[in-house]
């Protein structure tokens, strides 16, 4: 992964600029919004909601603390079936090995369902390198292929594109006039994509999860795009993280209430498949299935057991939906494949803490992200284990490299906290200053920077009338120190 192109150091000048795009902020506040309420909604009839949530934490632990043993047994059971496995430590690993079976077949195209494993290693880029082209038959995907743009969200890929942007982008690419209806752009995706999967030599496929008991993939969808992927080809390629690993196949109905609900606000999606090998005699299918069990860092998550707990994550993109830094900056301001909150926890561990410093930090630490998510992954902690390890062992802006009116404000800061009577004159400044702009409890805007950007998106709570010092001093009938 070292030549890949991460820029998370870009966070606040692409965060700053999607900010002040009214497009995009309409794109993103409209998706989002959708997705909550579709969520909201139907967790509210589900009675049973927190207990499958408690369930699916105690299965990935399991899952996780057992690691050897599931693959191991995943494996045995995976060639059983007439699947051959291959094991890739790199991202590099995965890519070289789906060219080599690509190369054996003879074929120079590959179809490719939505996986986020493919996006991680970029696979599209590194087959083109090679001659192989590979387009994607997701929809979403297909729409920033075409664009040449890395997926907005993990589970929406163009969820920062409106149908006019897609309408102009199929004019544009593929010379096709077309309206905005979602009905005909989807036609036209449709008919672009039959014709490459009828060419196409290798289907190459993720895996919401892989169940060590039974050596089966399951694949879940809404388009129905992935069953091309596994059937038309003659080949058909699986990446799958090493940590999609189910025990059993009992828990698969955990998580298939757990994520439709949190990922699209569906009791269930319009496809699930579980694929247990090529096809035997009498059947339809490829002759050859190939998984390539992939680690690109996760062994090193693993083996760190405050972050395994990131390990845990089903891809249902919750916590980006309501996470109120990613529904304002959205997913490309991240600067890799995965953004929002479970973003700013893979991408160090996957790509590097030194690479992706600064996304532990992209965090208001409300704990929205960790009430939604469907396997209790505890983000807003994790986020600040990942901030302390940044401060220890990364190269942290120093003062020098910072704002003269922070630095100062720093140094001002520190001087008034290193003394109690310091410390009761400011407050009793403060308290007198802010009549001018408190309401009600509230300050709605300052006018001095750098307090005024406190004020530009947040309103700031008023000081206490009367604070707890003196409070206290009149309960106990003690003196106040200082």
């Amino acid at each position: 992964m070292s030549d890949l192109p991460i820029y998370t150091e870009a966070i606040h000048s692409k965060g700053r600029a999607a900010l002040a795009d009214s497009h995009l902020q309409s794109a993103l506040r409209n998706a989002t919004t959708r997705f909550m309420e579709r969520r909201d909604q139907v967790v509210e009839g589900f009675s049973e909601w927190e207990v499958y949530r408690t369930r699916a934490h105690e299965i990935k632990r399991e899952a996780l603390d057992h690691l050897d043993v599931y693959l191991d047994r995943f494996v045995r059971k995976a060639e059983e079936n007439g699947a051959q496995v291959h094991w890739a430590t790199t991202g590099e690993d995965a890519t070289r090995i789906v060219a080599d079976l690509a190369r054996k077949v003879g074929t120079t195209e590959v179809v490719r369902a939505k996986t986020m494993v493919g996006e991680e290693i970029e696979l599209n880029r590194e087959l083109a390198r090679q001659g192989i082209r590979s387009l994607e038959s997701d929809l979403g995907e297909f729409i920033v292929q075409l664009a040449g743009e890395r997926p907005g969200h993990i589970l929406a890929p163009a969820i920062h594109k409106t149908r006019g942007d897609i309408a102009r982008l199929f004019r544009e690419k593929l010379r096709i006039s077309v309206s905005d209806d979602p009905q005909k752009l989807a036609q036209v995706a449709r008919r672009t994509l039959r014709a490459v999967f009828t060419r196409a030599g290798v289907g190459v496929t993720g895996a919401n999860f892989a169940i060590a008991e039974t050596g089966a993939i399951v694949l879940i969808e809404n388009e129905g795009n992935i069953r091309f992927c596994t059937t038309v080809p003659p080949l058909h390629v699986v990446l799958v993280g090493i940590e999609k690993i189910l025990p059993r196949l009992s828990d698969l109905k955990v998580f298939l209430r757990l994520l439709p609900r949190s990922g699209t606000g569906q009791k269930q999606t319009g496809y699930i498949s579980l694929v247990n090998g090529p096809r035997r005699e009498g059947e339809d299918g490829p002759s050859q299935m190939h998984i390539i069990l992939v680690d690109n860092g996760r062994l090193e998550t693993l083996a760190d057991e405050k972050m395994r707990e990131a390990l845990y994550c089903i891809r249902c993109g919750a916590c980006l939906n309501t996470c109120p830094v990613y529904r304002k900056i959205g997913g490309h301001a991240y600067g890799w494949v995965y953004s929002g909150p479970i973003g700013a926890l893979v991408t160090p561990q996957l790509a590097g803490l030194e690479r992706a410093k600064e996304l532990p930090f992209a965090s208001s630490l409300c704990g929205a992200c960790k009430d939604v998510c469907p396997v209790k992954i505890n983000i807003p902690d994790l986020l600040l284990h990942l901030r302390s390890k940044a401060q220890e062992t990364t190269s942290m802006p120093t003062p020098a490299d910072s704002p003269i009116s922070e630095h100062m404000s720093m140094r001002l800061w520190a001087w008034i906290m290193k003394s109690p009577r310091r410390y009761q004159t400011a407050g009793r400044l403060a308290r007198w200053g802010q009549r001018l702009f408190a309401h009600r409890g509230w300050i709605r805007g300052l006018p001095l920077f750098p307090l005024s950007a406190w004020t530009e998106g947040r309103d700031f709570p008023a000081l206490a009338e009367r604070p707890f010092r003196e409070k206290w001093a009149s309960l106990t009938k003690k003196p106040l120190e200082g």
